[in-house]
């Protein structure tokens, strides 16, 4: 008679997911504010954080970090999401849209309205856990 063999969760190397967002509608500059409150932190953590924060950025920064969180989960379903911390978090400038309106200027001038996109990439990394048999 043979016993059954037992499967185990073991903890592997660190395992890493990345998600981008581009082209996103918003100042960079103002995007990097809600970035920095976020890396290094705990996912959960970094999502409560995004959802009670009082700023436009958050929700673009939610959805990209909600992917890459989805990216993790893709990788490997046994995953613990818990785990995962937001290793590298960046905010780049996109391309500057010259709008066709004109903003009063001082001493009877005009300035031309900038629309202005970012684009953000987030890392999230943590421990992999893979069954053994």
């Amino acid at each position: 008679m043979t016993l059954p063999t037992a499967r185990c969760l073991l903890p592997t190397e660190n395992m890493e997911a990345i998600a981008k967002g581009k082209y996103l509608r918003g100042s960079p500059q103002k995007a990097r504010l809600v970035i920095d409150l976020i890396r290094g932190r705990n996912v959960q953590e970094a999502l409560a954080i995004l959802r009670f924060t009082n700023k436009r950025a958050t929700k673009s920064i939610e959805k990209v970090l909600l992917s890459a969180v989805a990216n993790a989960k893709e990788k490997n379903a046994a995953a613990d999401v818990d785990q995962f911390v937001v290793e590298r978090a960046i905010v780049d400038s996109g391309p500057t849209k010259w709008r066709r309106r004109m903003r009063p200027a001082p001493m009877g001038r005009a300035y031309r309205q900038q629309r202005r996109y970012k684009h953000v990439s987030i890392m999230i990394k943590g421990k992999d856990i893979e069954e053994e048999g």
